[in-house]
């Protein structure tokens, strides 16, 4: 394919696999199993598959191979592989590389089934975690070691969008041979330089803006050939995490209309969170494009544009938060964000209730915090739904 063309380009036609029936559309290949020639061709199949050659979907799938390609392409990476869920490819970028013994310093921000991951799972098979305050530079300084095998961050944060310093935190992890993995699902792939400014391996949940319709739970790790076929491909392929068929070629149609949803939605999220900044029953808007934010340096230097996701902090604590959730009309009360409807959710509760008071305050998250996703419905109608909303605080 053309590689020179530009990124709205590459979402409709890149990584595309036409059959002898010449389809339009990517065609599902909704197969568990591939079908040899001989017994001669099976056994070469599996001594060496070549690039359009498969054996099994738990190993890999044209219309899987179609979303890799596709959307390996799009962050600017060598080679992707699609997973079940987000979670999975959390897992499995961290779990395929590390062993008991191994370092891992993550930020401390972190969505909860990611917290769990490095708190109880990791920990459990002898890998010792660090955590920091993802923002300070000379607390990443600290903590890295000539023994650290991975950091991990996610890129902006769920639900605070706080913001790691990608290309720092980088050079930090790479001078003692450290693998960077970052998650960066709220940064979306639209605003993503995270491999650009060091990151060796990239996370998404596909299950949100690249689906971006609420249909499908999927993930996706990129990185180099080499990690990816020979690291995590292997732990993958064994251990059973691999994305449906159906499941990719959902994804394939998500990623045709990412930038077109994702610039839409980044432009109301930007007009809601202005439109909101100073708000008498607000204690605090956060948007990383509003001057407010106090990393706003940073994310306007890192981040082309503000992302899709704001955070409002209601007066008076979970009794107003609910309130002012109840008396919303356009806005739906879900845990799933980049979606084309919006979607509200109140983390203390929800996403991140399992951490105690403690956590959640060194976090930031307060009782009356409410991370606010923007989906594509008219930027007016929701601002007046925001409004009336907070009337009821």
């Amino acid at each position: 394919m053309a590689k020179d063309w530009n990124t709205r380009t590459k979402l409709v036609h890149e990584g595309i696999r036409r059959s002898q029936y010449g389809e339009v559309a990517e065609a599902i290949f909704l197969t568990q199993g591939f079908v040899y020639d001989s017994a001669e061709a099976a056994e070469a199949r599996f001594i060496e598959k070549g690039e359009d050659e498969f054996i099994y979907a738990r190993y890999g799938n044209p219309t899987v191979r179609m979303f890799e390609d596709r959307i390996a392409t799009l962050e600017g990476a060598e080679d992707a592989f699609a997973t079940a869920s987000g979670m999975a490819a959390v897992n499995a970028a961290l779990t395929a590389m590390l062993k008991s013994g191994d370092h891992v310093v993550s930020s401390r921000a972190l969505f909860g089934s990611c917290l769990y991951i490095l708190e109880e799972v990791l920990t459990r098979f002898g890998v010792e975690v660090t955590f920091v305050d993802g923002t300070d530079l000379d607390a990443w300084t600290a903590a890295i070691r000539p023994d650290t095998r991975a950091v991990f961050f996610e890129t902006l944060s769920n639900p605070t969008l706080e913001l790691i310093d990608i290309k720092a935190v980088s050079d930090l992890a790479h001078a003692v041979g450290a693998t960077v993995v970052a998650d960066n699902v709220f940064a979306t792939p639209i605003y993503s330089r995270a491999i650009d400014l060091g990151a060796d391996v990239v996370v998404y949940s596909t299950t949100k803006h690249i689906d971006g319709q609420g249909r499908c739970l999927g993930g996706v790790v990129l990185g180099t050939r080499e990690f990816i076929r020979k690291t995590l491909e292997p732990y993958l392929k064994h251990t059973g995490g691999a994305m449906s068929p159906f499941n990719a070629w959902v994804m394939l149609k998500g990623l045709e209309t990412l930038d077109l949803r994702v610039r839409a939605q980044t432009a109301s999220a930007k007009a809601l969170a202005t439109a909101l900044d100073g708000h008498g029953r607000l204690a605090r808007v956060i948007f990383p494009h509003l001057p407010s934010h106090p990393q706003y340096a940073l994310a306007t230097t890192q981040m082309a544009e503000g992302g899709t996701m704001l955070a409002i902090d209601v007066h008076g604590g979970q009794p107003a938060a609910f309130r002012v959730l109840n008396a919303l009309r356009i806005f739906t009360i879900s845990n799933n964000l980049g979606d084309a409807k919006s979607i509200v959710t109140h983390p203390a509760t929800t996403t991140h209730q399992r951490l105690n008071d403690d956590q959640r305050a060194a976090l930031g998250i307060t009782p009356g915090l409410i991370r606010v996703s923007v989906g594509i419905e008219d930027t007016a109608d929701l601002l007046a739904d925001l409004r009336q909303a907070l009337d009821h605080a």
